[in-house]
């Protein structure tokens, strides 16, 4: 039977609440989407299954024009004339509710067919979530009882559904883009609102990786000249010329990412060729951004430049007459800050907790001491009569006289005595990538430095769960991961900025980055001589690959004491590289590097030059890109008053407009902190 329209409705934009109900919610949502990917997205099929005695729908969802219509969905305002507003599907609805109502309908749920109805079942709740007719049905205690509960069209939900997948203007795609890549262009905020975000992340998913790092310095005639073999000429260039000029912003956004939790850092790598070895490490990390975390896990492993980095590149097995032991620093580091962390995880992030109410260790002094045996006998692949930096781009091999051959038993694993140096590692690699925590503790880590510092359990749970099987029954896989942080509703949805618990600071080096794309910056040369930036009294305070420890610039779980944010017990990672210091120093180097560039980086100002002669207009461009519009109205009035009191008659002075307009913004909160 067909549902009967109810005529009765709520107030615009408010859920009324309900005994054992959804929370009242008073923040309309708008949107105005006219890509034809919306159209697309609409018309998706629904996937459908049967379900079992114990899914059935009740008896009350034989009657829904009885149902009762006691809340109204998130209100639309009208469309502009002429805009067709899709209605989102029966899948995607529930999906949606899923995450942004997870207490009440904790998923991810199949959906069910019972005609007219397609719905989802949660046990843990004894709720029910169905469409039929265009409407959507609540029965349980969800509903406050047991009537079946009218909870509106499906086209009130367009768009908290559709922001998952779809930008509602340019500035939620400004907003994506900044979470997603290096920095904001107006050509990118086309293709996303275009294309969504899905078939967006599908294209940079397939779009072949820039050319390497280690290419570059080869083109670049560093290899030819032998002086370079002890030098580090071309280090900082290799970086910042992919950083900056590559067009795979989503492949180098996740490669950053990676570099500041695999940390190799410059000063830490010795021997021969020290600018190839970082520049295979980027490419290393850049091939594998949407790999698997498993195959990741081995790269790292028999990296020349993690192996001299941590220590363990010629690591020679025990020699009880000696008294020698294998060294244990990739044995540790590898499961403190690479895979598993120190303490065991539930799925959502949280402690797992023993008997006493104490947090369990993942590992022990001697779990060290057994891994360690795992990563004797390897070493960089030096070849006999070879000059040139090509082993720096080889994997590390194994001697197998230098490996050690006693048994390990450590992480609920046994390696026999006597196995091969090979099998050992990739035993022990496989227990890694397959242990409880890494999805939990990676996926968490990858969520703050592309979204939120402090996502919330149930966020950190559902990148768990896509880590753990990326609907094909393929675990680690860094793409279902990315798309998981990216696709999340606590990414998309609007509102979400609102929340003064919600977002991060930006690190000086995404800031720079942010600046540089975005206004389109080259290499006159192409020999990209912006230099090593980390000087925090005249530069960024921060460089890429210059971490001082395989700590990072900044811990993932720091909490800056005497703070607001510390009384909150709110984590802020990059607060403990910002000091007053760092502060006058990251704007006093923007003011010399805006209109000038740095060394042969040049900018192009063509389309703010074209908008100097009014200062609200250029502002308003201007944060577009660097904050996706979401100045507050007295940070704007400010700027835009001290823009406009720069005189434009000249080209000069509508150049001084222009840089005015970009320091200011790159100053302003909104800016330093992406909500």
């Amino acid at each position: 039977m067909e549902p009967k329209a109810s005529t009765a409705r709520q107030a615009p934009g408010r859920v009324a609440p309900a005994a054992g109900g959804w929370p009242e919610i008073t923040t309309p949502l708008t949107t105005s989407i006219t890509t034809p990917a919306l159209a697309a997205l609409a018309a998706s099929g629904l996937a459908a299954c049967g379900g079992g005695a114990d899914t059935a729908l009740p008896q009350a969802f034989s009657q829904p024009e009885a149902a009762t219509l006691r809340r109204h969905a998130l209100a639309l305002q009208a469309p502009p004339q002429g805009t067709t507003i899709a209605e989102p599907s029966a899948k995607a609805l529930m999906d949606w509710a899923e995450q942004a109502y997870g207490s009440y309908f904790p998923g991810p749920q199949p959906d069910l067919v019972s005609a007219p109805y397609t719905y989802r079942y949660y046990k843990n709740t004894g709720n029910y979530l169905g469409v039929a007719g265009g409407r959507v049905y609540l029965y349980g205690p969800v509903a406050g009882g047991s009537d079946l509960v009218d909870a509106g069209a499906l086209a009130d939900y367009a768009a908290p559904v559709f922001a998952l997948s779809l930008a509602a203007d340019d500035a939620q795609a400004a907003r994506f883009l900044m979470q997603a890549t290096l920095g904001v262009t107006d050509a990118d905020i086309s293709a996303v609102r275009n294309q969504g975000y899905d078939a967006w992340l599908n294209a940079e998913f397939a779009r072949p990786p820039s050319e390497s790092n280690w290419q570059y310095l080869l083109d670049k005639g560093i290899a030819a000249n032998l002086d370079n073999r002890n030098s580090a000429v071309g280090s900082d260039p290799a970086l910042w010329q992919r950083l900056i000029g590559a067009g795979d912003s989503l492949r180098q956004r996740m490669a950053l990412a990676l570099s500041e939790i695999f940390v190799v850092g410059f000063d830490g790598i010795t021997g021969p060729w020290r600018q190839f070895k970082l520049a295979a490490w980027w490419d290393l990390l850049a091939s594998h951004a949407f790999g698997t975390y498993r195959q990741l896990l081995e790269a790292v492993t028999l990296s020349p430049a993690m192996g001299q980095y941590l220590t363990y590149a010629g690591n020679q097995k025990e020699n009880p007459s000696t008294g020698r032991l294998p060294d244990e620093n990739y044995a540790r580091e590898v499961m403190q800050l690479f895979s598993i962390g120190l303490y065991e995880l539930n799925v959502d992030g949280s402690h797992r907790l023993d008997a006493q109410g104490q947090p369990i260790e993942t590992y022990t002094l001697n779990t060290v001491s057994q891994m360690a045996r795992v990563f004797t006998g390897w070493n960089v692949d030096a070849r006999r009569g070879e000059t040139g930096p090509e082993l720096t781009q080889r994997p590390m091999v194994l001697t197998a006289s230098l490996h050690s051959t006693l048994a390990v038993d450590a992480l609920g694993m046994t390696i026999p005595a006597g196995t091969d140096g090979s099998t050992a590692l990739r035993l022990a690699l496989d227990r890694l990538a397959g242990h409880a925590n890494v999805g939990p503790f990676i996926g968490r880590q990858l969520i703050q430095r592309l979204v939120t510092s402090n996502p919330s359990p149930a966020y950190v749970a559902r990148v768990s769960a896509a880590f753990a099987d990326n609907g094909q029954g393929v675990r680690g896989d860094l793409k279902a991961v990315l798309r998981a942080v990216l696709l999340d509703y606590e990414a998309r949805e609007p509102t979400r900025s609102d929340d003064p618990a919600y977002g991060k600071l930006r690190e000086p080096l995404l800031r720079f980055l942010s600046w540089a794309r975005s206004f389109g910056a080259t290499s006159a040369s192409g020999d990209w001589t912006i230099g090593d930036l980390s000087d925090s009294a005249t530069r960024l305070g921060q460089s890429p690959l210059r971490s001082a420890s395989v700590f990072n610039f900044f811990r993932p779980g720091y909490v800056p004491a005497g703070t607001a944010l510390g009384n909150a017990s709110l984590a802020a990672p990059e607060f403990q590289i910002t000091t007053e210091t760092t502060v006058a120093g990251y704007l006093n180097f923007m003011q010399r590097v805006i209109p000038g560039g740095r060394n042969d980086l040049r900018l192009a100002y063509g389309a703010e030059l074209a908008l100097a002669a009014d200062a609200a207009a250029l502002v308003d461009r201007v944060q577009a890109l660097l904050c996706h519009a979401s100045l507050q109205a007295g940070t704007r009035s400010t700027i835009v008053d001290a823009v406009g009191a720069i005189a434009a008659a000249t080209d000069a002075g509508r150049a001084n407009r222009v840089y005015a307009a970009i320091l200011l913004v790159l100053a302003s909160p909104e800016a330093l902190v992406q909500k």
